[in-house]
This record gives C-alpha cells, sequence and structure tokens, in this order.
C-alpha cells in the first residue's frame, strides 16, 4: 500500500469517494488533504474521514515559488499525488520534483474543455457527448498524457446541474477505477 496526498479547492466529491472506495483502499491510503482555499467543504469532510488537512492560503507568500516548496517539503514522502479540484497551476519548478506522479481528473473530454468551466461551456455549445478525462500533469493546463476517458450522450432536456451531476458520478466511478488499473500494473 503506497501514500498518497490529495490536492482539492473545493466540495471534496471526490475526495470523499477515493477515501471511501474499499477497492482502492487496498493500494492507497490517503494521509493528507492539501487544500489553497481555507474556505472549501473539502476541509470539513476530510476532517470528517480522519485525513490529516495542509491549509494554506496563497495570497500570504508573496511568490508562487514560497508556497509550492512549502509544499513539496510537505508531500516528499507520498508516491503520487492525486489533484481532485485542485484549481491552481501547477508550476515547472514543482512538477519537476514530481514528474510523472501527479494525476488529475477533468471534467471534459480532453483535448476539449482544458481550464474552468468545462462542463457549461459543453453544455453550451451543444455537444453530443460530455465526458470525464483522467491524466497525468505536465506543463499545459490539462493537457498531460490521458490515462482515462469515458463520456455519457447528453439529453438537452436536462438543465446544465443535472448534467453537472451526471458527470459527477462518472468522476467518481472513473476516478478509483483508473488508479486501481494503474496501480495494478505496478505491482
Amino acid at each position: 500500500m503506497i501514500d498518497v496526498a490529495v490536492f482539492a479547492s473545493g466540495t471534496g466529491s471526490n475526495l470523499v469517494n477515493l477515501v471511501q472506495n474499499e477497492e482502492l483502499k487496498n493500494y492507497i491510503n490517503i494521509k493528507l488533504l492539501v487544500c489553497d482555499n481555507p474556505k472549501a467543504k473539502v476541509i470539513e469532510r476530510a476532517k470528517e474521514l480522519g485525513v490529516e488537512t495542509l491549509v494554506f492560503n496563497p495570497k500570504e507568500y508573496s511568490k508562487k515559488i514560497d508556497f509550492e516548496k512549502m509544499l513539496l517539503e510537505q508531500v516528499k514522502d507520498f508516491k503520487y499525488l492525486l489533484l481532485a479540484g485542485y484549481m491552481r497551476v501547477i508550476s515547472t519548478y514543482f512538477l519537476e520534483n514530481y514528474e510523472g506522479k501527479i494525476i488529475n481528473i477533468h471534467p471534459s473530454l480532453l483535448p476539449l474543455y482544458k481550464g474552468i468551466n468545462s462542463i457549461e461551456r459543453a453544455y453550451n455549445n451543444k455537444d453530443e457527448e460530455i465526458g470525464v478525462t483522467i491524466h497525468f500533469v505536465n506543463e499545459e493546463v490539462d493537457g498531460g498524457e490521458i490515462l482515462a476517458q469515458d463520456k455519457f450522450t447528453v439529453d438537452y432536456n436536462k438543465s446544465l446541474e443535472d448534467i453537472t451531476q451526471q458527470v459527477h458520478k462518472l468522476e467518481h466511478r472513473l476516478y478509483p477505477n483508473t488508479l486501481i488499473e494503474l496501480l495494478r500494473k505496478e505491482n
């Protein structure tokens, strides 16, 4: 079993899903939540799950490299870093220290709709299909090697909120299954 850290900035539904996935527990131990938003709901959820938290406010640092150095020191013993709604771009400096070991979940069929508001942009564009991508993180925002994707056909009789919930259900299945598959190959 390997220790990992999860980076998140929002509600934490993917964190909860990863921690509670029974099969994934055979492969990883989520030891730390790293959060850059002191008001995020994910902090409360992590504490309820017994996951240690590291909360920081980027505005308290004069330069990005300063908080990234602090983060690297805190996560140096973790084999993988799992991004689950972490809303910061990771610098080349940080990536050089964790190359090939940072995995992200993104709510679109990359390379479509990189960045924020991906579901809304796909919905407003009337895309036939909307999906989720699990990928390694590299220097390009949402541009790393794709590990897995899944999708569904959009029913435009449903609201954006309904479609967003469908995407979250897909995320909650695809992320742990992709991690399990990746870790099985390593063992």
